[in-house]
């Protein structure tokens, strides 16, 4: 029970960790518009957007500034190690 629930955490984990490389790698394109109308860029996009908008929602841009990814990675950031607190915990029970 202990090594599947390890593993479990693990995937989410490494999942998060990914999507975060993904979000900065589409932040980073913003600087070369024309990398955004790739397939890649494409890709990214819809990949990526609709987790950036829910905090674009929420947090306006500082004139030419979008601060909202920096939230976003953030707030995955806390997912992870929110993650890794509940499986000690957990951990502890069992």
């Amino acid at each position: 029970m202990d090594a599947l629930l390890f593993n479990i955490v693990l995937f989410i984990r490494n999942a998060v960790q990914i999507y975060s490389f993904l979000l900065i790698i589409y932040i980073l394109m913003s600087w070369f518009p024309s990398t955004r109308e790739t397939k890649f860029g494409q890709l990214l996009g819809r990949v990526t957007e609709p987790y950036l908008g829910f905090f674009r929602k929420f947090i306006p841009p500082l004139g030419m500034i979008d601060i909202s990814p920096i939230a976003a990675l953030f707030a995955l950031q806390l997912i992870n190690r929110g993650i890794v607190q509940i499986y000690f915990m957990i951990r502890g029970v069992l």
